[in-house]
């Protein structure tokens, strides 16, 4: 249970950097574009860093959390990873 814990916080917390870089280089694509496309990638990102930075705080607080809640969280902090990291991937490229 402890690794599982520990996977799910790293991945919350790598998300919330891949987040905060997405959310800087969309704020300023919003700000030179002002489209509601921009506006919509940088709203997602807001709410998706929230989301993480809420989980993070709930593996690092949470006493006895059972092995049934961890484990389907702890894969879709790994899978939200993997799909943030594409994300940054193309937005970088």
């Amino acid at each position: 249970m402890s690794l599982m814990l520990d996977v799910a916080r790293a991945a919350a917390g790598l998300n919330l950097v891949l987040l905060a870089v997405l959310l800087g280089i969309w704020g300023r694509n919003y700000r030179e574009i002002r489209s509601k496309h921009t506006l919509g990638t940088l709203v997602f990102a807001g709410f998706l860093f929230a989301e993480n930075a809420l989980a993070l705080y709930y593996y690092l607080t949470a006493i006895g959390l059972p092995p049934t809640a961890v484990r389907p969280m702890m894969y879709l902090q790994v899978l939200e990873l993997v799909g943030i990291s594409f994300l940054t991937y193309v937005t970088l490229d």
